[in-house]
């Protein structure tokens, strides 16, 4: 890898997945800049050390001051951790499509234009790693999640013809797709469930909601959040890492059965669970 990395940039982390990342990283000895759109919930990241951010990944006047103090301040830095994103859900029928363009703007565009902004000094050092937290879901699918999955999908694609133009640059582009993990996912699906105008889909609905929160109720369902931040610190320390890492409860399996099985077996898979 040669010279290690030093400075870092985390999205997203104001909690969960993107406060552990933080954290490590921090206890790595890393210059560490956290950016979220809560300033005050970051603060415990400040008092040990982290550099905080307030910015919203859909506001370009906010990525652009933001990367502008990171190039002030350092030059620019040396990995970036795109983990900023959220999970819209209900049927595509009853999603306004404003909301279904929200959910691309954070899970994509938001990071991609990051991304554009924080190149340009990565290219002129000739080194860099850009880490963007995908999804076992960029690779599956689930009833109800229809435009959440496009937008891992699209990162994953977007993720793919990335790396192949930034390693002439020296850049190395790392997919991680997390399986389920106790970050408090029942709770935010509940929040970004589009409302179910047409009333066509409530029985699937209902289904859905009332199996994740069984399952999440279980102490034993889904991975710690330090099960992915192991697999970016890997990530980050490797001299040549993999494109992709996935970790992560039912991450492999998941994956791997849709990988082998035709459409529509895995779809009688997928909607027997939720009988």
């Amino acid at each position: 890898m040669g010279k290690r990395f030093e400075t870092v940039l985390v999205t997203g982390a104001s909690s969960g997945m993107g406060r552990e990342f933080a954290e490590r990283l921090l206890a790595e000895g890393m210059t560490v800049y956290v950016a979220a759109r809560r300033a005050d919930r970051m603060a415990a990241l400040a008092e040990k050390g982290a550099i905080v951010l307030e910015m919203d990944i859909t506001k370009d006047d906010q990525i652009v001051a933001a990367v502008q103090r990171i190039v002030e301040g350092h030059g620019g830095v040396d990995v970036l951790i795109n983990n900023a994103g959220y999970g819209q859900y209900g049927a595509v029928e009853d999603t306004a499509i404003d909301t279904a363009r929200y959910q691309f703007e954070v899970n994509l565009f938001g990071l991609a234009r990051l991304t554009q902004l924080l190149l340009p000094s990565m290219r002129a050092k000739g080194r860099g790693r850009i880490i963007n937290i995908s999804s076992m879901g960029g690779k599956m699918y689930t009833p109800l999640g229809a435009w959440y999955h496009a937008t891992k999908h699209a990162l994953e694609g977007w993720s793919d013809a990335l790396r192949l133009e930034l390693a002439p640059h020296g850049i190395d582009v790392v997919i991680v797709e997390p399986g389920i993990i106790r970050t408090g996912f029942a709770d935010a699906m509940n929040d970004h469930f589009a409302p179910g105008q047409s009333g066509a889909y409530d029985d699937l609905s209902g289904a859905l909601q009332k199996s994740t929160a069984k399952n999440f109720e279980n102490p034993k369902f889904g991975s710690p959040p330090s099960v992915i931040s192991d697999l970016v610190l890997r990530a980050i320390r490797a001299g040549r890492p993999k494109t992709r890492y996935a970790g992560g409860q039912m991450a492999r399996p998941l994956m791997f059965l849709r990988w082998l099985l035709p459409d529509r077996t895995y779809d009688r898979i997928l909607m027997s669970q939720l009988k």
